[in-house]
C-alpha cells in the first residue's frame, strides 16, 4: 500500500488541513468499526504505541493504538497551529512536526520565500526526510496552500522547490487557493503571480480553487435551506459544508463551510444528485469557469458508492457528444470506483479535468497584477527583502503569459475543423 504526505502551509493551508484530517478520521470510523489499523488507514496515517515510553515506533498491524497523521504543518504565525494543538485533533499531530514563526510573512511573497524559506531550509528539510522515512511506499506529496498571503503564496512554493530536490522521484499534489478580485489584500495579486511561476515550474498537478466559487457553493446551499429546496442534493448539516456530528463543539467560523467543500475535494467528494451532469456544469466547479464550453485535454471521474460501471460508462457515452476534446485525445478519460460510499450520502463524483475554462481566471489575475505594476505599487516592500529583484516580477508576468497564450493556441483548435486520425485497426 502506498503513503501520502500532507504539507499544510500558512493560515488558509492550516484551517484546509485541519478539517481534512477531521473528516478523514470520520470517514474512516463509519467503515472501520473493529478499531484495526489497516491498509486504508496507513495511506494517510501512522500507528504509534506510545505506551510504557515507547517512543514513536509504528504499529503497521493489528489494533489501533494512537493514529498520527503524515503531515507537516507550517505557519509563519503561531495562532491557527496553536488553535489545533489546543483544540481535539490535537493528538492526531506529532508535536515534532511543526515549524513556526511568530511574526509573519506581511503578506509578501518575497519575505515568505525569500527570508523565511532559506532559513527555515534545513528544518523543512529535517522534517520532510522524517515523515518519508515512516512510509513503507511514498507516492506522493499534497502541499495545500493559498496563493493571496505571504507564507502561503511565498514559503508554500519554496517548499514545493524543496520537495522536488529532495524528493524528484514522488509526486507533487497541489491544491491552491486563488483570492477573488474583491480581496482585501492589496499585494494579493503580486503574491498570486510570483507563486504561479513556482508552480508552473515545480509542481505535478494543481488543483485550483477560487473563494469566488466557494462563496457562491455555500450560498446556494444556505438559500435552499432556507426556502426548505435542499432535497437530496446536499443534506441540511451535511458533511459537505457543516462539521455536524464532527468532535468540534465550538461554534462553526465563517470560513468553516467553505474549508469543508475543500476538504470533500481532497477526499475525493463533491455536491451531487444528477452527479454525472452537475459534475460538468459550471454551478458546480471549484473556480469560476464553464468547462462545457471550453476544451478538454483530460478528464478524470472518481466514483464512490452503490455505482455500477455500466452506469459510469452509459454516462460518459451521454455526455461525451456535449464535451469538446483535444483532437489528439479525444479518449483521454480515467475513472475510478470505490464501492464505500462517503459518510451521509449514498454516492458521490468527484471530476478532476485538465481544460482551458481556467484561462479566464489566469487572464483576470494578470490584469489585476499589471494594475499595480504599472504604477509600480508596494514594489518596495519586496525589493528590500534580500534576494528578491524587479525580474523576478518580470520573469512571473511573462510566464503567466506564456500559460495564458498556450490555453489561448489550445481554444483556437476547438473551433478548426477537426481531422483526427483514424484508430489502429488490427486484423484477427
Amino acid at each position: 500500500m502506498t503513503q501520502s504526505v500532507v504539507v499544510q502551509v500558512g493560515q488558509c493551508g492550516n484551517q484546509i488541513g485541519c478539517r481534512f484530517w477531521d473528516l478523514a478520521l470520520r470517514e474512516h470510523a463509519a467503515v472501520n468499526k473493529k478499531g484495526i489499523y489497516d491498509e486504508a488507514l496507513s495511506s494517510f496515517f501512522r500507528n504509534v504505541d506510545t505506551r510504557n515510553g515507547g517512543g514513536d515506533a509504528d504499529i503497521h498491524k493489528g489494533k489501533i493504538f494512537s493514529l498520527k497523521a503524515r503531515a507537516l504543518l507550517i505557519d509563519m504565525e503561531e495562532g491557527v497551529v496553536n488553535e489545533i494543538l489546543q483544540g481535539p485533533l490535537r493528538d492526531v499531530f506529532d508535536s515534532k512536526q511543526l515549524i513556526t514563526d511568530v511574526s509573519g510573512s506581511g503578506n509578501n511573497w518575497a519575505v515568505g520565500h525569500k527570508l523565511y524559506g532559506y532559513q527555515y531550509r534545513e528544518h523543512i528539510v529535517e522534517k520532510l526526510r522524517r515523515t518519508a522515512e515512516h512510509c513503507d511506499c511514498l507516492q506522493c506529496f499534497f502541499v495545500i496552500h493559498s496563493m493571496g498571503g505571504g507564507t502561503g503564496s511565498g514559503l508554500g512554493t519554496f517548499v514545493l522547490n524543496v520537495l522536488e530536490d529532495e524528493f524528484p522521484e514522488v509526486y507533487r499534489f497541489v491544491t491552491s487557493v486563488y483570492p477573488s478580485g474583491e480581496d482585501d489584500v492589496i499585494t494579493s495579486p503580486y503574491n498570486s503571480v510570483l507563486a504561479m511561476k513556482e508552480l508552473n515550474e515545480h509542481a505535478d498537478c494543481v488543483l485550483p480553487i477560487e473563494n469566488e466559487s466557494l462563496f457562491s457553493i455555500v450560498s446556494k446551499i444556505h438559500q435552499m435551506t432556507s426556502s426548505g429546496k435542499l432535497g437530496s442534493t446536499v443534506k441540511q448539516n451535511s458533511l459537505l459544508t457543516s462539521s455536524a456530528g464532527s468532535i468540534k463543539t465550538e461554534q462553526e467560523k465563517p470560513f468553516d463551510a467553505m474549508n469543508n467543500i475543500v476538504a470533500n475535494l481532497l477526499l475525493n467528494l463533491t455536491r451531487l444528485d444528477q452527479m454525472f451532469s452537475d459534475a460538468f456544469s459550471k454551478d458546480h466547479q471549484l473556480i469560476q469557469a464553464d468547462p462545457k464550453h471550453s476544451l478538454y485535454l483530460a478528464c478524470a471521474l472518481l466514483v464512490r458508492g452503490n455505482v455500477q460501471v455500466s452506469d459510469l460508462r452509459r454516462n460518459i457515452e451521454r455526455l461525451k457528444p456535449s464535451l469538446h476534446f483535444v483532437s489528439w485525445n479525444q479518449e483521454g478519460w480515467k475513472t475510478g470506483l470505490c464501492s464505500v460510499p462517503p459518510v451521509g450520502h449514498s454516492h458521490s463524483l468527484l471530476a478532476l479535468a485538465n481544460n482551458t475554462c481556467v484561462k479566464p481566471t489566469f487572464t483576470e489575475l494578470k490584469d489585476r497584477f499589471m494594475k499595480l505594476y504599472k504604477k509600480k505599487a508596494h514594489l518596495h516592500h519586496y525589493l528590500r527583502v534580500d534576494g528578491m529583484e524587479q525580474s523576478c516580477f518580470s520573469e512571473a508576468i511573462s510566464s503567466l503569459s506564456d500559460l495564458i497564450e498556450e490555453y489561448n493556441q489550445l481554444d483556437a483548435t476547438k473551433s478548426a475543423p477537426g481531422t483526427y486520425p483514424s484508430r489502429l485497426k488490427i486484423a484477427m
